[in-house]
């Protein structure tokens, strides 16, 4: 609630219409993985180009996209600002206690599966012919979380690091 009596969007939905074209335009843009124009984003938005593009640049005005200059213009999600939003969160709503015993979880389930798969990082191991005893499905699950939790390591560091100096970049 603001001052003025008025609430404001949670920031995890930051949408006051849930179902608006920015809302899909935003759905769209989490997804992309590489530059897309604006035409291709809002077919799957399902609104028109220029509407798109309007939300597609305010979006880069705030951090959330990374424009491309070319012909055409391509945008795609700014995975820096994604992981300096998660950084703040978790600096926002745990201790550095709770950082570093979540840390050392992590730690530990990433260790497990270094020893499961004989190897030291998720990239040296080939899904499709997996260690005796574990089906490739397993193995596709296993080494998607085994990066996952390398990533919410660095997560975690960085809130520590945001914990110690607020001032500071947490990416």
């Amino acid at each position: 609630m603001t001052s003025d009596g008025e609430s404001r969007p949670t920031f995890e939905n930051p949408f006051e219409d849930p179902g608006s074209a920015e809302e899909r335009v935003f759905a769209v843009l989490l997804q992309t993985r590489e530059p897309t124009a604006a035409p291709a984003i809002a077919e799957r938005a399902d609104c028109d180009a220029k509407t798109a593009r309007k939300y597609l640049e305010w979006f880069v005005r705030l951090g959330i996209a990374t424009e491309h200059d070319g012909e055409p213009v391509t945008y795609e999600r700014n995975d820096g600002y994604f992981a300096w939003r998660r950084a703040n969160e978790l600096a926002a709503s745990h201790s550095a206690q709770e950082l570093a015993e979540e840390v050392r979880s992590l730690n530990e389930r990433i260790e497990r599966y270094q020893e499961r798969y004989d190897a030291t990082v998720p990239s040296e191991v080939d899904a499709t012919s997996p260690p005796a005893g574990i089906d490739t499905e397993t193995a596709f699950a296993e080494l998607t979380d085994w990066s996952s939790l390398r990533e919410e390591i660095q997560a975690h560091d960085r809130a520590r690091r945001l914990q110690d100096d607020p001032d500071a970049a947490a990416v």
